[in-house]
This record gives structure tokens, sequence and C-alpha cells, in this order.
């Protein structure tokens, strides 16, 4: 039987096993999904065993995106660009990897909002950590017209700025305001307001009517920052449609299968978070 994982810490919580395990059962494949509890310094360890063990590969959570670079065979262009890595798998005996955040993160705008057009599009990202790095890539890709990273150290996010080219610009908090008016998409990936008691603060009138409105974090549903913009009247997508569509493609190189993002999915992991969720 084929088994994949989930590695990180802590990991108790991870949604990843619901995800896979209703792939596996109503595609009718023999397969599992398993959380590993993994610590930084246990990770090297872990590696020598995933080459020798039984698992087909793994997804990697927080803390270790970045430091599993360093212990796999082969990183693909995305997760070379990212720096970040959240699958790895198995082919002729060595170890790939790749990061399938990004692509998750489109996945769930085409999912939610398909009218929203990416191309010529003015996006503006809150924060600069490494979920930050693999939106802007994706972004980048799917062909937007500029990128602004607001971040409360703006020398971090000039650094990620600088890796991306002209696309790409920064701005400090201070000037929110003046140019929220251009602004097609607003992204919060910060954790603001929801890991500490520093609640983000955005200029939400100052959008445009058609702005649209997102947050990759999916604990709440509908985040703090999601429930301002609402208030605001804007178009808001919250982030557990990306934690769905960046599992597709782990799935399908672990399992052979193509997955589908269901309404079905979205309400059992929705439930699994928040028992009072109705569609």
């Amino acid at each position: 039987m084929r088994k994949a994982c989930v590695i990180g810490t802590p990991i108790k919580h991870s949604r990843s096993p619901l995800i896979h395990r209703y792939w596996l059962s109503t595609m009718g494949i023999a397969g599992d999904y398993e959380r590993c509890e993994v610590a930084p310094p246990n990770l090297p360890e872990f590696f020598t065993q995933l080459r020798n063990d039984s698992y087909i590969g793994c997804n990697v959570t927080l803390p270790h995106k970045e430091a599993v670079a360093r212990l796999v065979d082969k990183l693909d262009e995305t997760a070379r660009l990212t720096g970040s890595v959240n699958t790895i798998y198995k082919r002729n005996n060595e170890l790939h990897a790749t990061s399938t955040d990004g692509e998750g993160f489109i996945g769930n705008i085409n999912w939610r909002h398909p009218k929203f057009t990416f191309q010529a599009a003015n996006v503006m990202l809150l924060g600069a950590g490494g979920s930050a790095r693999a939106i802007v890539h994706a972004l980048l890709m799917s062909g937007v017209d500029a990128i602004t990273i607001a971040n409360r150290t703006v020398s971090k996010a000039q650094t990620l700025a600088d890796e991306f080219g002209s696309r790409v610009k920064t701005i400090g908090h201070e000037n929110l305001a003046a140019a929220a008016p251009q602004i097609d998409l607003l992204i919060n990936t910060t954790s603001a307001g929801i890991a500490d008691d520093q609640a983000l603060i955005f200029p939400f009138d100052r959008l445009n009517r058609h702005s649209l409105v997102t947050d990759i974090n999916y604990v709440p549903l509908h985040t703090p920052f999601l429930q301002q913009a609402t208030q605001t009247g804007l178009t808001t997508i919250g982030g557990l449609g990306m934690l769905l569509h960046q599992a597709v493609r782990g799935f399908e190189l672990w399992f052979g299968q193509h997955p589908m993002v269901t309404e079905e999915l979205y309400a059992l992991v929705a439930r699994d978070i928040d028992p009072s969720y109705a569609p």
C-alpha cells in the first residue's frame, strides 16, 4: 500500500490527512496519508528514513519549508526560485522537491472568482515570508502587471522584491492609503491578528469596489482581515481553498491520479475547522 505523510512541528492540527484520505477513498485508491511530527534537529534523520522506508513522498509544513531544500537530490525551478519546498516525491531512488503553494493560491482565486483576470492586474501583498515568495512567483508567471509588497520590516520586503525584478516594488505601511485605489487584488500573507494581538489595519475604504481581497490564513475560516473587508462591501476569498488546491499536484505525483477540489471536500475540511460551518 502506497503511503505519504506531512511533516512539521506542531503537526497534530494539520488538515492534510483529511484531504488526501478523502481523495483516496472517493477515487478507490489503496493508500494512506499520515502526520509525522518532526522537530528541526531530527530532520536529517527523517530524510534518511524517507529514502529507505515505505513512504512514497511527503508534504512539508512549518518550520521546515526552507531547510528541506538542502536535504533532497533535486529541486525543480519553482522550488529553486522561491527557496521553499512543500512537496517531496521519489523518482528513480532520488528525492525530488517542488513548491505548490503558488499554484494553490492561483487555483483558489480561479475557483472562487473565475472572472478575475490576473493578466495586467495590480496586486498588493501584505507580508514578506516564505508563502509570500511562492505567491509572488506564481503571480508573475500568471502575467500580473505589478506587485507591491508592504511589510512591517521594509528591508525584508525589499530583499524579496529584489529577487523578482522590476515588476515588484515595496512600500511602507504609512503609504498604504495612497496606493490602495490602484489595487485589483489585495493579499494578506501575515498572521497579524491571528497568531498575535497586533491587528492588521488596512484602509479598505480606499480600495475600488472591484478590488478582490483574499487571506491565505484559514483558521478561522473568515479571518478578522476578511471580516473588515466584508464590512466595507468588498468581495473576499478565504484561504482554505488554497490549502485544497496546493494539495492536488502532490496527490497526483504520489498516487498517479489527478484529484478534484469540490464543494463536498471544502465542506468536509471547513466543518473540521468550524463545526458550525454551513455552505
